[in-house]
């Protein structure tokens, strides 16, 4: 089909570049969170935690605290991040052959099976205790202060209301967002004074507040005793090694399973040797990423799992033996087949925060399904992830539903070092789709050599039906006719999208230079994304 006359090719970049601290998120309230808590003389894990609070509040369909979170932590002098595993484990009560017998080929998406223990509560105060220097009320403080004075609700959260309100409008919670009964309009001002009191109940009380409170007392009654007491009583928190590789120059690294982290750095190892051309306005670059991250794609549903039920050790995924073999599956004349993977959709924020001492803090969190499973935690102003949807109800899947096992999670933040020292934070929201998003960036930056600037104003493309060899490429607009062309002839379908795709995204980055020259850029497809500098 032929393109529209292409939008500008270079859309307008929120970035920033300095010395100090940077901060970039996908909304302007939050970024102005991690910020105001550098000015406070917090550091990189404070803003990161303040930020996603204010990030939940003023976009639930992103994040929030009935969600689950991720993290990396590089701290100067050490050549290994932390990694932080805070996604929550299914309930007790949670059967798969129950499900199976009841006619379900899946987990349903809005079913309370579909709620599992969530975990960003925990994953705060984790981050909170091994690396924040500020109390966890001062950094609750500024959601709850937009929760309590009120915030202006942008475009896609009014369109994101206004597409709910049949499915939410009766949930006890629906006040925080519904409070007349109907949806916000854009600009309006919009008070969430339910989720503000469970905040400052959990920066006064902790864990007890949230897990034993009155939030986790409604979220075992939604669940029909599903998810109990005895499972609150484990941290859903859990600090483990990451795993990484060498490529392009740096070192990747990610959180292991049950997060599919590891498939941005399998398919950036393929394609440093799988390119042959380096110019991303030729249709080869474009070729080999789309291959490469096809190649990868296609093993994710069964590799990722529950660290316990892997099928195999979590240091072996980015082993570059086991990584070669999948190299002659890629030609670099001609698409190549690959068995399509279950592709979902996705409700994620992700943000990075740099300080002036150089702590870099990759963070990402999420409520799954757009606001997740529809449910709220009572009158808590909690709404509940459907994280558990993830799961598969195959027999003897090393991603079967099962109680206390963790579902595979789409969350896939990445840290780049170079010689032991930090050189990129990078992640996005996107579903099952986070890799090929992360892995375009990485082509950019690191293989064609753009800035963060350029590289996030570059058009962009999204495999919209997995992997196989009928997978249609959709691309922006803004793609030149030329290019499109060129994939065309190497055997992509390939179909016209947005100018500038809003779901693609967004894309946060935070470079450092060899010099120490930080560059926090934002995703232009987002209209609230901001990146800003201490």
């Amino acid at each position: 089909m032929p393109f529209p006359v292409p939008a500008p090719s270079r859309p307008a970049v929120s970035a920033v570049t300095g010395r100090g601290g940077v901060a970039v998120t996908p909304h302007h309230l939050a970024t102005a969170a991690a910020v105001e808590m550098l000015a406070a003389g917090g550091n990189a894990a404070d803003a990161a935690i303040a930020a996603n609070a204010v990030q939940g509040m003023v976009d639930p369909t992103t994040c929030g605290p009935g969600g689950d979170l991720f993290a990396l932590v590089h701290r100067p002098g050490a050549s290994v991040p932390d990694a932080l595993n805070a996604s929550g484990r299914a309930g007790s009560g949670l059967s798969a052959s129950a499900l199976r017998v009841a006619g379900h080929a899946r987990v349903p998406h809005d079913a309370p099976e579909a709620v599992t223990v969530p975990g960003c509560v925990d994953g705060w105060l984790a981050l909170a205790t091994r690396h924040g220097s500020l109390p966890l009320t001062a950094l609750l403080a500024p959601a709850i202060r937009l929760g309590e004075e009120g915030f202006p609700v942008s475009a896609d959260l009014a369109d994101a209301l206004a597409r709910l309100h049949p499915r939410l409008a009766a949930q006890p919670s629906a006040s925080d967002l519904y409070p007349a009964g109907l949806p916000a309009r854009t600009g309006t001002t919009l008070r969430r004074p339910l989720l503000a009191a469970t905040l400052r109940s959990i920066g006064d009380g902790g864990r007890e507040a949230f897990y034993g409170g009155e939030p986790g007392i409604a979220l075992t009654a939604v669940t029909g005793g599903g998810i109990n007491a005895a499972d609150f009583a484990r941290s859903q928190a859990e600090w483990m090694p990451p795993i990484g590789l060498d490529v392009f120059g740096r070192r990747f690294w990610t959180v292991p399973p049950n997060s599919q982290g590891y498939l941005t750095g399998a398919a950036s190892w393929l394609l440093e040797r799988a390119l042959r051309c380096a110019d991303p306005g030729e249709a080869a670059f474009h070729h080999a990423v789309i291959e490469c991250y096809r190649a990868v794609a296609a093993e994710g549903d069964h590799l990722v799992a529950d660290p316990g039920h892997l099928p195999l050790p979590a240091e072996r995924l980015l082993e570059p033996e086991r990584l070669r073999s999948l190299l002659a599956s890629i030609r670099p004349d001609r698409a190549a087949h690959h068995p399509p993977p279950s592709p979902e959709p996705g409700g994620t924020a992700y943000l990075a925060v740099l300080d002036a001492a150089g702590m870099g803090v990759s963070l990402i969190q999420s409520n799954f399904t757009g606001i997740g499973s529809g449910l709220a935690a009572g009158a808590t102003g909690v709404w509940l992830h459907n994280r558990g949807a993830c799961f598969t109800l195959q027999p003897g899947h090393p991603n079967e539903a099962g109680p206390g096992k963790r579902p595979r999670h789409t969350l896939s933040p990445t840290l780049w070092t170079r010689e032991g020292h930090l050189a990129l934070l990078l992640g996005t929201r996107g579903g099952y789709q986070q890799p090929q998003y992360l892995l375009q960036a990485a082509a950019l930056l690191f293989a064609a050599g753009l800035s963060p600037a350029e590289a996030q104003a570059h058009p962009r493309w999204h495999l919209e039906s997995g992997p196989g060899t009928g997978s249609l490429v959709v691309a922006e607009s803004r793609m030149p006719e030329d290019l499109v062309a060129g994939l065309r002839r190497l055997g992509h379908p390939v179909a016209a999208g947005p100018a500038l795709a809003p779901g693609w995204g967004p894309v946060s980055m935070i470079a450092v230079a060899a010099d120490g020259t930080r560059t926090a850029a934002a995703d232009p497809r987002v209209a609230t994304a901001q990146a800003a500098a201490h």
